[in-house]
C-alpha cells in the first residue's frame, strides 16, 4: 500500500504535492495516523509536514488554553442546604497525541468531569466553609481534575469559583442574623462607653469637690458654652465671693453642730 501511495504521488506529480503536504500553526499539533496505526515520532509540527494519500489520515490538535463556564450546579451542602455553584475551568491539551489516542472526546470528557467534580466537592463541605475558602476549594478542585485527566493529554491549569447562590428565605435569615449581631455589638459598644464616661465623671467630680476654685472654673465655662450655644445673656444676682463665703461659713457650722 505504501509502495503504491508513493507511484500515485509520483504519477500525479505536481498536483500530489498539493495534498501531500499540509500546514500547521505555532499552536497546533497534527497527530498522523498510517493504515490505522499512529507514527512513530509523536505528533507533528508546527510547520509543513508529509503525509501520503489514500494511507495517511491526520487530526488537528489546538494546544491553546480553553475556558469551560461550568453551568450552575444544584448542590446539596453537607449541612443539608441546598445552593446553586458555577464554576470557570481553564485546560489545555498537553499531549496530543494521548488525547487523540486515549479518549473519543478529550473536550466534552474533561467539562462533563468537572461539573461532577464541582458537584461532589460541594457536597462535602458546609455552607459556611463554601462561602469563606472559596480558593481552597478552587484548588482542591483542580488538583483533582488534573490528576484525573492526565490519563487524557488535558492539563487543568485552573479552577474558579463564580458565585454561590443561596435560596431567598436563606438569604432573609442569615441578613436578619447578621442584622441583631450588629445590634448586639452596638448595645455592648454603648454599654461599655456609658461606664467609661461614668468613672470619668466620677473622677471629674471627685477633683472638682476637692478643689472650690475649679468647681467655680467650672462653673464659668458652663455658663460660657450656655452663652455660646443659645445667644442668651445671664445676670448673676450675687457675686461668687459671697456664695463662698457661705459655702465656708456652711462648713464651719457643722462641726460646732
Amino acid at each position: 500500500m505504501i509502495f503504491l501511495s508513493w507511484v500515485l504521488v509520483v504519477l500525479t506529480m505536481p498536483f500530489s504535492l498539493l495534498v501531500c503536504f499540509k500546514v500547521v500553526q505555532e499552536y497546533e499539533r497534527a497527530v498522523i495516523f498510517r493504515l490505522g496505526r499512529l507514527m512513530q515520532g509523536g505528533a507533528k509540527g508546527p510547520g509543513i509536514f508529509f503525509i501520503l494519500p489514500c494511507i495517511d489520515a491526520y487530526a488537528r490538535v489546538d494546544l491553546r488554553t480553553r475556558t469551560y463556564d461550568v453551568p450552575p450546579q444544584e448542590v446539596l451542602t453537607k449541612d443539608s442546604v441546598t445552593v446553586s455553584v458555577d464554576a470557570v475551568v481553564y485546560y489545555r491539551v498537553s499531549n496530543a497525541t494521548v488525547s487523540i489516542a486515549n479518549v473519543e472526546n478529550a473536550h466534552h470528557s474533561t467539562r462533563l468531569l468537572a461539573q461532577t467534580t464541582l458537584r461532589n466537592t460541594m457536597g462535602t463541605r458546609h455552607l459556611h466553609e463554601i462561602l469563606s475558602e472559596r480558593m481552597t476549594i478552587s484548588g482542591s478542585m483542580q488538583l483533582s481534575l488534573d490528576e484525573a485527566t492526565e490519563a487524557w493529554g488535558i492539563k487543568v491549569e485552573r479552577v474558579e469559583i463564580k458565585d454561590v447562590r443561596l435560596p431567598v428565605q436563606l438569604q432573609r435569615a442569615m441578613a436578619a442574623e447578621a442584622e441583631a449581631a450588629r445590634e448586639a455589638r452596638a448595645k455592648v459598644i454603648a454599654a461599655e462607653g456609658e461606664q467609661k464616661a461614668s468613672r470619668a465623671l466620677r473622677e471629674a467630680s471627685e477633683v472638682i469637690g476637692d478643689s472650690p476654685a475649679a468647681l467655680q472654673l467650672r462653673y464659668l465655662q458652663t455658663l460660657n458654652t450656655i452663652s455660646a450655644e443659645k445667644n442668651s445673656t445671664i445676670v448673676f444676682p450675687l457675686p461668687i465671693d459671697i456664695l463662698t463665703y457661705f459655702m465656708k461659713s456652711k462648713e464651719a457650722f457643722v462641726p460646732n453642730a
